[in-house]
């Protein structure tokens, strides 16, 4: 954690924060601007945002960008955000890499277009070997997705006789998880008034806390992140245990 502020530090361990970014096309609605527009807005937000989990020395940050209901959304709106994606990969991952983040995208990639693939994979490769924040984007990701199809991997080890189904336990389904390796998410924060998970990464948020909060994500700050940051090193994580035991 930033040395100017040793209290946060001497909370719980906070390695792995996880974002659901919304409130981007109402913030555009009422500046009575296209919806698009707050996609953008919401972009200079993460930047930031990635920047300021960096300054935190967190190991991980994971940000939905793109769920795979948003496929619903108006046929315009998704080639817009797709162009938008294009555009943040192609012009935000040197500065990543300049900054050391690891980036990584998870996901049910066939989906999208071979451009956006190919950026993807220059992206991940270019920053694979960078040893500071983990940003992962989840785009066509769904939780139950990354369940389904870490249950099909372990399905076919049994078949082929790779995996005994007796020795399946939650370390197996784990392993093949998309985000098989990090430390599970010790802080969800939803940004823009909601108060679900929406098919988030639904395994890992098994013990995590949460932080929901009304402030749309274009407007979302650094100062912001500390808040959600100081309330959860506020919590006691009991993990099942008695808050007399933690005392102890």
């Amino acid at each position: 954690m930033s040395a100017d502020n040793p209290t946060r530090a001497r909370g719980n361990a906070l390695k792995h924060i996880c974002i659901i970014m919304d409130g981007n096309g109402r913030w555009a609605k009422k500046r009575f601007m296209p919806r698009f527009a707050g996609h953008k807005a919401g972009l200079s937000t993460l930047r930031k945002i990635v920047a300021g989990c960096v300054e935190e020395e967190l190991e991980v940050l994971t940000v939905f960008a793109f769920s795979s209901e948003n496929w619903r959304r108006p046929e315009k709106e998704v080639g817009l955000l797709m162009e938008l994606f294009a555009t943040a990969l192609t012009r935000e991952v040197k500065k990543l890499h300049e900054h050391n983040v690891q980036l990584r995208v998870i996901g049910e990639l066939s989906a999208f277009s071979e451009k956006i693939r190919t950026l993807i994979d220059e992206a991940v490769a270019l920053t694979a070997n960078n040893d500071g924040l983990v940003f992962n984007i989840a785009a066509n990701y769904g939780g139950r997705w990354d369940i389904m199809q870490a249950t099909r991997q372990v399905a076919l080890e049994v078949k082929t006789g790779e995996l005994a189904a007796d020795d399946i336990d939650e370390d197996t389904i784990e392993q093949h998880l998309a985000m098989s390796g990090l430390p599970e998410p010790d802080l969800f924060i939803r940004t823009g008034g909601e108060k679900r998970i929406s098919n988030f990464i639904l395994w890992q948020l098994a013990y995590c806390e949460f932080y929901f909060t009304d402030i749309l994500w274009p407007d979302f700050n650094k100062k912001m992140l500390i808040k959600a940051i100081d309330s959860f090193h506020a919590r006691q994580r009991r993990f099942g245990r008695t808050g007399e035991q933690l005392k102890e």
